[in-house]
């Protein structure tokens, strides 16, 4: 196997275990089959798929890079230690920012749909 195959097979696995392994990220999951659901049945434009796809790629690859970071650290030091804390912090803010604003703009596309 070539190593840009190999690269994908590493890549896949990382995503399986963060799935298997983080709470957050079954959440997030979660969320986005129910948009997709919702975007079923209401119907929504190519334009509105287009937004939620990306926001599903922003928000679940943020949760990603928060795993990864959680685990770097942990890997350096067991000890408790204000900058592993900050990184860790700031890693789970971007995740939880593009969450809300992610939800702020399916309230926008599926609000107007209930009428």
């Amino acid at each position: 196997m070539n190593e840009f195959i190999k690269s994908f097979k590493y890549a896949i696995e990382g995503i399986i275990v963060a799935i298997k392994e983080e709470r957050n990220l079954k959440i997030h999951i979660c969320i986005m089959i129910l948009v997709i659901i919702c975007g079923f049945i209401f119907k929504i434009s190519t334009m509105e798929w287009i937004i939620c796809i990306i926001l599903f790629g922003l928000v679940i690859s943020l949760e990603l890079v928060n795993t990864a970071i959680e685990n770097a650290v942990d890997l350096v030091t067991l000890e408790k230690n204000p900058k592993a804390k900050i990184a860790k912090d700031v890693a789970a803010g971007a995740v939880l920012i593009s969450a809300i604003v992610s939800a702020i703009i399916g309230f926008m596309i599926f609000i107007p749909k209930l009428n």
